[in-house]
């Protein structure tokens, strides 16, 4: 299928299943940073990996809300929290759960990214109140080995079905740049549109090789096979939210209209994503005006 085919049938799918000039404004906060037990060979908050990140103690319960309401102020209406464990220890989970309870009385949608949960801290998280739990499945399972040794491809799936189970929405997808080849990219989008039930929202994250990390040295993924993969993402899950994740300070402002076409409708805001830059609001808000679109309503996501 030609470049121009395969967006012309992403939009008309994505037409069918949201209004095509909206875009959902997402903040992600680091409630506890660096000193993961993981090797992940993309992140820079590996203890394996020589980055010179220092490892943070869990932000406390009124930090995380004070930036939760200045994030519902600036137009984000969802807030997603993340920590760099491998997964949250049960003397955190108090913690954990007065944060979503409280972002919640805010009026936002929750997300949290912890790393793997047992269904017990999953039905916990889910008596909160947590709308969504993200724990991307990163690559194909054919390439995740050379990525990743200290969890496998099946530990991803069992933390998602454990979410699944409890009754909190999935927010899964992957890393393009990491090396993967092109049936990697489409074995990942393939396992995630048949999982029991595909995942509600699908980040699309583009690699920022970060120095001190084994992919610091990663060649650097064309744009237009960016867009590809974001289409078919839409074409495979055409009800899921697909998110410009990490890497959209390294997009062009026309790769990036692109991929909005192509049925990208999920952003994250902000200065930083995670340890990552991010573009800033004003120039977010500058190409939404250059393209003709508005953040999207909460009331239009339920």
């Amino acid at each position: 299928m030609t470049f121009s085919d395969l967006l012309l049938r992403a939009h008309q799918d994505h037409r069918q299943n949201f209004d095509p000039n909206a875009i959902q404004m997402s903040r992600l906060l680091s409630i506890k940073t660096g000193g993961c037990a993981e090797d992940c060979g993309y992140c820079s908050q590996s203890a394996h990996a020589p980055t010179g990140l220092k490892a943070s103690k869990l932000m406390e319960v009124k930090r995380v809300l004070s930036e939760a309401r200045k994030a519902k102020e600036s137009g984000a209406s969802r807030y997603c929290m993340g920590a760099a464990w491998r997964s949250p220890k049960d003397r955190d989970m108090d913690a954990l759960v007065a944060m979503v309870e409280g972002v919640r009385a805010f009026g936002m949608e929750t997300c949290m990214t912890l790393g793997m949960l047992t269904p017990e801290q999953s039905a916990k998280l889910a008596n909160a109140g947590l709308d969504y739990y993200n724990h991307n499945i990163d690559t194909s399972e054919r390439h995740y080995p050379e990525i990743i040794t200290t969890r496998t491809f099946e530990d991803r799936l069992e933390t998602l079905a454990n979410v699944r189970e409890a009754g909190i929405k999935v927010c899964a997808g992957g890393i393009l740049g990491m090396g993967e080849t092109i049936d990697d990219r489409i074995s990942m989008l393939v396992a995630l549109a048949n999982l029991p039930s595909p995942p509600e929202s699908v980040p699309i994250n583009m690699l920022i090789p970060i120095p001190g990390t084994r992919l610091q040295d990663a060649a650097p993924i064309d744009p237009f096979d960016f867009v590809r993969i974001v289409a078919l993402a839409r074409i495979l899950m055409p009800k899921s939210y697909v998110r410009l994740s990490a890497g959209r300070a390294d997009m062009s402002d026309e790769m990036q209209a692109l991929c909005f076409f192509a049925g990208a409708n999920s952003i994250f805001v902000g200065e930083t994503l995670l340890t990552a830059d991010n573009p800033g609001e004003d120039h977010d808000s500058a190409l939404f005006r250059r393209l003709g679109l508005k953040p999207l309503e909460l009331e239009q996501q339920r």
